[in-house]
């Protein structure tokens, strides 16, 4: 039976205000408050809270036959609990649903997979920690930034415990395939890989209200004669997009939620269901590898990681910033922490693109050089404030031998918790057995005492009887 897997990702820039050179050293806060109140404010009120909604009242009235995947970045997850917790009270009641997976993503919304392993792990099981404290679920799928992916990328998800992975249907990767299949990874088979059909998805999020597109103006009842003309064979249909497309990239003012709302009912007729990632990658078995040497996105028409690597700026950034990733794993500073998270977020790198890119709204900046100054001001500060927590002589070398020490320690003291729970484990059973035993054992007792008293007993009868009269034995014969 053909299948849907619908799933949005929510993530919100974290705006940098402007920061001169001659601010370095003196001012330690990077970030423009007004902006970011302002702008999460404006996406809460014309988008998520409205989508929200619309996917709990269609959750609600389908009984479990609707079904939808979210993906949450952390940065996006602490701009939303302190400027639109409202946003938050919705999560939790799509999540109560039983309608809703969340999937794992990189805490910063940020591309470590690409240039540091341990920071890429960090990031992902603080961000999987997050989603089990918030909605009581611990992720098997995830979503990497901008659904970035590549054989080594997933290899590494795999051992991290993923079972599934979603990623671009990208055409220069499929060739002639299609995305409506189940793949693995490459270096990874126990990771099944779920492939965004851009075309499907980019009807809605793209192209839905542009009255010049031929197939304007689009009804829910038509995208599923869309979906119910592809061969039998090819059963997932996998659609992907950022929940902001409803209500901030097609206004609510075209019906996109009245055509969402009815796609349920039309996939019904035809005998589509809907699922999430974990259904689909728990019962469907992949038909073929999947070879990605080099990394895949979603972004742009290139479907690549040029947007943000692409120019000798943007790569002098990230190598920079990067450069003291082993010095921000070690610190304990909090505020350190948290501007590592900011300063990773994609966005800051994407401003510094010279491509000509669609939907790219530079903020403050009115060039690529303005957003690359600007980033590189505020980065000089934040390495001064890093390279201070720890001695200049020590190279990155040390520090990971350093680092790598931790971990060892952090793995054995893993181990150790793990016996000490084995040995509580053990000592209650001993306990409950003691416990039994000496339940048991006054009954035993008393058996053993009453067993003498009874024999006393019928001694004592035996004596209180009168002994029987012997019959006087015949007399002998005298003669």
């Amino acid at each position: 039976m053909r299948t849907i897997c619908l799933y949005f990702e929510i993530h919100q820039v974290v705006h940098l205000k402007r920061y001169r050179f001659f601010d370095i050293g003196s001012d330690h806060y990077y970030y423009d408050d007004y902006a970011n109140e302002y702008s999460i404010n404006e996406v809460a009120e014309r988008s998520y809270i409205p989508a929200l909604t619309t996917l709990i009242e269609m959750a609600k009235a389908n009984n479990g036959y609707f079904k939808v995947a979210l993906s949450i970045s952390g940065v996006a997850l602490e701009q939303l609990e302190i400027h639109a917790p409202a946003v938050v009270d919705l999560l939790h009641q799509l999540n109560d649903t039983g309608c809703c997976e969340f999937l794992a993503e990189p805490y910063s919304h940020g591309l470590s997979s690409l240039i540091n392993e341990d920071c890429f792990r960090e990031e992902v099981k603080r961000m999987s920690n997050k989603i089990k404290q918030m909605f009581g679920k611990t992720p098997k799928v995830f979503r990497n930034s901008s659904l970035i992916y590549s054989d080594e990328i997933g290899a590494v998800v795999s051992s991290m415990g993923f079972k599934g992975m979603i990623t671009e249907g990208a055409k220069h990767v499929l060739g002639w395939k299609s995305p409506h299949y189940v793949y693995q990874c490459n270096m990874a088979p126990n990771l099944k890989l779920l492939l965004r059909d851009y075309k499907l998805s980019d009807d809605i999020s793209l192209r839905f209200s542009n009255s010049d597109w031929t197939e304007y103006p689009l009804f829910a009842g038509k995208y599923m004669s869309w979906i119910d003309s592809f061969p039998q064979e090819e059963q997932v249909i996998n659609i992907f997009m950022e929940l902001s497309a409803l209500g901030m990239v097609q206004p609510l003012s075209s019906n996109i939620l009245e055509f969402l709302k009815a796609l349920p009912e039309c996939a019904k007729e035809r005998g589509i269901t809907f699922s999430t990632p974990t259904d689909i990658v728990t019962k469907m078995k992949p038909v073929a590898p999947l070879d990605v040497a080099y990394p895949v996105s979603w972004v742009d028409e290139e479907r690549d990681t040029g947007c943000w690597l692409g120019n000798v700026m943007q790569r002098e950034a990230f190598n920079k910033l990067y450069s003291v990733a082993e010095r921000v794993l070690l610190c304990n500073d909090r505020r350190i922490k948290q501007d590592w998270d900011y300063l990773q977020a994609s966005n800051n790198f994407r401003f510094m693109t010279t491509r000509s890119t669609i939907l790219l709204n530079r903020g403050i900046y009115d060039s690529p050089y303005d957003a690359f100054t600007n980033y590189m001001n505020i980065l000089g500060d934040f390495l001064n404030r890093v390279n201070s927590l720890f001695p200049e002589d020590i190279d990155n070398e040390e520090l990971n031998s350093l680092l790598t020490t931790i971990q060892n320690q952090g793995t054995e003291i893993e181990e150790l918790h793990k016996e000490i729970e084995k040995l509580e484990e053990d000592k209650v059973k001993q306990e409950k057995k003691l416990a039994k035993i000496k339940k048991e054992t006054p009954k035993k007792e008393a058996t053993k005492k009453e067993a003498p008293k009874k024999e006393a007993e019928v001694k004592e009868e035996k004596k209180k009887k009168p002994a029987a009269k012997k019959k006087p034995a015949a007399k002998a014969d005298k003669e």
